[in-house]
């Protein structure tokens, strides 16, 4: 399938076994188990010796057929489904980490991420090193021979930060440690993510893959790059799988005892959200655009934050990374945290909700809702303003978002 346009190999990626009915699109298995001929059968299934699937917690086909489309869209080693983008996240990190190890990563996270490395990942000795990774120097200061990974957010959620990948995977290769990254806020379609150093990319699957807000889901796409032999969880690991040490502990290890596979329900809806999902990311992509730009006009709005505009501080090092369309997310900011939650009550047509890249457009004052459990001091830290609203821009018109925008701002003054 190598050889097929993006397109053709979402949409052809072979059943790893034929359907017995000719299906053209894989069935769901709904079931826990699987039944075997012969107790020899068994045995090999559940020792790795076979392909066979012995447990749904474990492997499912309708799992395994998304991860194959995944795996030959990307050309990675390897992909793991799991029920969710923290999931994902979280399972790559405890199969990196070890008590007295340390993450390198930026301040600019995601409220779940900073609070799993700040908080949870630290009760097991895990200490996460916060700094600006747009600072070589900066990051150079912080990694050591005990730092376990890189972690960033290409694209930062809400503060839109980008950062030079090729620069972290130097450094990266430098000092043997991988470059992980959630990817989550531009497509693989778009963006490829091993082309810049990434070693580990992490997606969550509920955004632009579901098609339109379907399910929950998160993906861990492992693309062999990474040189594990100083890494000390994985030390035994590399001895018997080399290059692919990590795959071979997340899925003979990790993800079996952390319980988080994807379902095969998930599966199937996202299978099918993956079909469709650059035609919907292109639609988007370019209404946020147009859409960012008209607002930068537009009275009561202070500020408008995104990264394809070229008067923003990312907008070559952006260009340069994720072409002309970063993605379906902008930020505007507004006089106040009072005038953003007068001007949210009185939109229209988006809709007041959290997540991402839904075929709906969805606003968000991320102060007080993502970042709403955090110190009024935390959230200065981390640059998250209380003037500020996230807009997820969907499938509708750019007028119609733009007409809404205008009269919730009209009806605030």
């Amino acid at each position: 399938m190598e050889d097929f346009s993006f397109e053709a190999r979402v949409l052809h990626t072979p059943y790893q076994k034929p359907d017995i009915y000719g299906a053209l699109s894989m069935p769901v298995y709904n079931t826990a188990a699987y039944e075997f001929e012969t107790a020899e059968a068994m045995e090999a299934a559940f020792c790795g010796h076979t392909t066979d699937h012995a447990y749904s917690r474990i492997t499912n086909p309708t799992v395994q057929y998304f991860e194959d489309r995944v795996r030959a869209i990307t050309n990675a080693v390897s992909v793991t489904a799991l029920n969710s983008g923290m999931a994902a996240i979280t399972n790559t990190l405890i199969a990196l980490t070890h008590a007295g190890g340390n993450i390198v990563t930026s301040p600019h996270l995601f409220g779940n991420t900073f609070s799993l490395m700040k908080n949870t990942l630290a009760a097991f000795g895990v200490e996460t090193r916060f700094c600006d990774l747009t600072n070589e120097e900066e990051v150079r200061d912080n990694v050591d021979l005990n730092t376990c990974a890189i972690f960033l957010e290409v694209i930062t959620n809400p503060q839109l930060e980008v950062a030079d990948l090729r620069m972290l995977s130097f450094i990266g290769k430098e000092f043997r440690i991988p470059l992980i990254a959630d990817t989550t806020v531009v497509p693989f379609s778009v963006f490829h993510a091993s082309d810049f150093g990434v070693d580990i990319e992490i997606i969550s699957s509920t955004k632009y893959i579901s098609g339109g807000a379907t399910s929950i889901g998160g993906l861990i796409i492992d693309y062999g790059t990474a040189d594990w032999s100083h890494s000390i969880p994985l030390k035994h690991w590399y001895e018997q799988f080399g290059s692919n040490a990590f795959t071979a502990r997340m899925r003979k290890e990790i993800h079996r005892n952390l319980g988080a596979y994807m379902t095969p329900q998930v599966a199937y809806m996202q299978t099918l959200g993956l079909e469709t999902m650059q035609v919907r990311f292109n639609h988007q992509a370019s209404t946020c655009l147009e859409l960012a730009k008209c607002l930068q006009k537009l009275a009561g709005i202070e500020s408008v934050n995104y990264t394809g505009l070229e008067n923003n501080p990312f907008y070559t090092i952006s260009t340069t990374q994720f072409g002309i369309y970063p993605g379906a997310m902008l930020t505007f900011d507004l006089a106040s945290r009072e005038v953003c939650f007068a001007f949210m009550n009185k939109l229209k047509l988006i809709r007041r909700a959290t997540n991402l890249f839904d075929n709906k457009t969805l606003a968000i004052h991320p102060a007080s809702t993502i970042y709403g459990g955090f110190t009024e001091e935390q959230r200065k830290a981390m640059d998250i303003s209380q003037q500020t609203i996230r807009l997820s821009v969907g499938l509708e018109s750019i007028d119609d978002l733009y007409n809404d925008i205008r009269q919730a701002l009209d009806s605030v003054k």
